[in-house]
């Protein structure tokens, strides 16, 4: 078990499932089509972007490093900061009734490297989509980063 299911068991197993504040990032990866790379979850069966929960003693870019290649064989240095997303939108409640109040940073990045692949078991399958096409079943909180005015005006 790594550090974040230790940490995350130890803080439900004190909390139970009330909802506390998880800071994380997500990954927007864009690719030379101009589409970006979901993630089909195994717990909702929902499109998202790749991204998770901080564990402590990381950087917020650690974490999306990690979360990037934990959920989808890639890597990059490249990333960019976008915005920060928080607030009553950003609140989820897990299959198993786990509530969490997410702090998420999106990072942007056109470069990667490595192999496309599900690295954990998280997700169900990982797919490009263009803005004008997104899949129905997607995530609430990937819907509201996507539509956000900071989206808006990211070119790279």
């Amino acid at each position: 078990m790594n550090k974040l299911k230790n940490y995350i068991h130890s803080m439900r197993e004190l909390i139970g499932n009330r909802p506390f504040i998880m800071v994380g990032a997500a990954v927007a990866v864009q690719n030379d089509n101009q589409e970006f790379l979901f993630q089909l979850r195994k717990d909702t069966k929902e499109w998202g972007l790749p991204g998770g929960a901080m564990e402590p003693g990381e950087t917020i870019e650690q974490t999306a490093q990690r979360e990037l290649y934990e959920e989808t064989g890639l890597s990059s240095n490249q990333l960019t900061l976008i915005s920060v997303f928080s607030g009553p939108d950003f609140f989820f409640e897990y299959p198993n009734g786990d509530q969490v109040h997410n702090v998420t940073h999106l990072f942007i990045t056109d470069t990667v490297t490595g192999t496309l692949c599900l690295n954990d078991d998280e997700g169900i399958d990982l797919k490009y989509f263009s803005l004008q096409n997104l899949p129905e079943n997607m995530d609430a909180r990937a819907k509201l980063i996507l539509s956000s005015p900071s989206m808006k005006e990211v070119t790279i």
